[in-house]
């Protein structure tokens, strides 16, 4: 069974573990109506996706 030779330090331990934080989800904002929506995904209030019209919306 593999043991490690050295003990992980506490700068490594808090490295590692950082990377895993939560991070807040980055939102743009639609070039059609302003609205903020996550990327690469067609706005759910207008119904646009890079600039032209994908999706049908009810007001």
């Amino acid at each position: 069974m593999a043991v490690p030779k050295r003990r992980t330090s506490k700068s490594k331990q808090k490295m590692r573990r950082g990377a895993n934080r939560w991070r807040a989800p980055q939102l743009q904002s639609c070039n059609e109506c302003g609205a903020k929506v996550p990327g690469h995904i067609a706005c759910p209030s207008c119904g646009s996706y890079k600039g032209r019209q994908v999706l049908e919306v009810e007001l």
